[in-house]
C-alpha cells in the first residue's frame, strides 16, 4: 500500500480536522510532519507542511469527500 498525500496545510489543528472528517467516512487517514509543525518555528514549512495521507486506492475518493465538504453549498445561509 502506497500512501498520496491529499491535504497539505502549515497548521496541525487543520490537519486534524481533515483526518477527522476522512475517517468518520471510514477513509483511514494519517497526518505526517505534525511533530515538526510544533517543535521548531519554520520547520514545518522546510518539510512542506503537515500532510494528510491516505493509501492510494482511496486517494480519488477522499479527495471528492473534501471538495464536496468545501463547497458553498454547505455553508449556512446569512
Amino acid at each position: 500500500m502506497k500512501l498520496v498525500t491529499i491535504f497539505r496545510t502549515f497548521n496541525p489543528a487543520e490537519a486534524q480536522l481533515i483526518r477527522s472528517r476522512l475517517e468518520a467516512a471510514e477513509i483511514p487517514a494519517i497526518v505526517t510532519h505534525e511533530t515538526a509543525a510544533l517543535t521548531t518555528e519554520g520547520y514545518s514549512m522546510a518539510t512542506g507542511g503537515v500532510l494528510v495521507q491516505v493509501a492510494d486506492d482511496r486517494a480519488a475518493e477522499a479527495t471528492a469527500l473534501l471538495a464536496a465538504t468545501d463547497s458553498p453549498a454547505d455553508e449556512p445561509a446569512n
